[in-house]
């Protein structure tokens, strides 16, 4: 006696849709979808209970909005620094001279326009120039000279720390002019009426809102196109809700003090750009194929040579920015400057989501992992926590990360 078995065959469901025939339930779908991207929003979630547990011991005084301010600009300089870092490590390379570069770049600003009299946008010019070169030269030597990226940075490091030393001649040298200034400590002006908010600051949040809901919606849509699983709609827009809310509390917070920083613009603009290049240009998918399988990009014609090239570059005019930036806020440049900036570059990178054997990262995650250890070092220090104590803490935050992403390797099976 025969069966039909094919009556008992259920259909497939509908392309980026979840149901029985899937084997998947909307709990199962939510899920999945936290463990493609637990590092990620692990990190979020983390940053989120970190804020609320600061905001609780402080007594509010961690999201006072003179505080959220300064926390944008203690940190400005360390997530410019992270964003290119994330493309070093991204690459499978690591970059131990960001620090000292910054230093570099900050004596070479105060000598051009505080001792020759330079007028700043030119010096600045001079200097994001001097850190191409800079970037350029050690990206060559570990492109086409085969020679080991922590060895030539590590050399770069001493090199650019002696040349720092013998440029300012072991003293701080300052102030900078006003329009230099206002790069690392000054605020958008204020335009319209009175009504108690910085209303420029107000109308780039409700921009920034209305661009955050674009991408999320643009994303799902490409992930329907491609048949993949997407989150349930209600569960979407609870995302969506969350995310303008972030947005808008951060946005009033700085609204009612002096209004958004104008590092924090520049900041913005940054992982706008290099978030667009990591996801959507070719470059960006060769930075991901050298770093995730070096051999195969190779065969599949990628130029890794000359991506190193551009990725160290890329490092070294980030490295010239935030030079340019933590100089400004100083109001001086000083040979200690930068002590310590490329561990804690590398430290963000790797907090937020980049893996030790390359190909993996985002810029937002090493924009995440930023404010993980910036909101560390500032919680503590409203408690007074001892400097000591604060690097154990840190390291034992950078450790924690890096174990979660070799235990998620190992269940994943890769």
């Amino acid at each position: 006696m025969s069966t039909d078995v094919t009556a008992k065959t259920p259909a497939p469901a509908p392309p980026g849709r979840s149901g029985p025939a899937r084997g998947g339930s909307l709990l199962r779908l939510v899920l999945n979808g936290l463990r493609r991207n637990m590092r990620q929003y692990g990190m979020l979630i983390a940053l989120g209970l970190i804020v609320a547990l600061f905001a609780v011991w402080t007594d509010g005084d961690l999201l006072l909005p003179r505080n959220v301010s300064n926390l944008v600009l203690q940190n400005s300089y360390i997530l410019i620094l992270a964003i290119g870092m994330m493309l070093v490590i991204i690459a499978g390379h690591i970059d131990l001279s960001v620090g000292s570069l910054t230093a570099f770049v900050g004596a070479t600003a105060a000598v051009l326009t505080v001792q020759h009299g330079m007028s700043w946008p030119l010096a600045t010019v001079i200097c994001l120039l001097a850190g191409a070169v800079a970037g350029a030269v050690q990206g060559y030597l570990i492109a086409y000279f085969g020679i080991p990226s922590f060895i030539v940075t590590l050399a770069g490091m001493l090199l650019f720390r002696g040349l720092t030393e013998i440029l300012l001649e072991g003293q701080t040298l300052g102030p900078f002019p006003d329009g230099l200034q206002k790069i690392g400590n000054g605020f958008l002006p204020e335009v319209g009426p009175d009504t108690n908010y910085h209303n420029l600051t107000l109308l780039l949040g409700l921009v920034l809102i209305a661009f955050a809901v674009y991408q999320e919606i643009r994303d799902r849509r490409r992930q329907q196109e491609f048949s993949l699983d997407v989150l349930p709609r209600n569960f979407f827009l609870l995302k969506l809700a969350a995310i303008a809310a972030a947005i808008l509390v951060v946005t009033l917070l700085l609204a009612s003090y002096k209004g958004a920083p104008i590092v924090l613009i520049v900041l913005g603009v940054l992982v706008v750009g290099y978030g667009y290049v990591m996801r959507n240009t070719i470059f960006g998918r060769h930075i991901y194929a050298i770093g995730g399988n070096l051999p195969a990009a190779k065969l599949s014609g990628v130029k890794d040579r000359k991506v190193t090239f551009c990725v160290f570059l890329n490092m070294g005019v980030l490295a010239a920015l935030a030079g340019l930036v933590v100089a400004a806020r100083l109001n001086a440049a000083s040979p200690k400057a930068g002590l310590n900036y490329e561990l804690e570059a590398i430290a963000s990178s790797f907090i937020g989501g980049a893996s030790m054997s390359g190909g993996v990262g985002t810029v937002l995650g090493a924009i995440i992992g930023g404010l993980v250890l910036g909101v560390l070092n500032n919680g503590m220090n409203l408690l007074s926590v001892g400097t000591d104590w604060q690097q154990v803490i840190k390291g034992l935050a950078l450790l924690a990360a890096v174990g979660f992403d070799v235990w998620n390797k190992r269940k994943s099976g890769s």
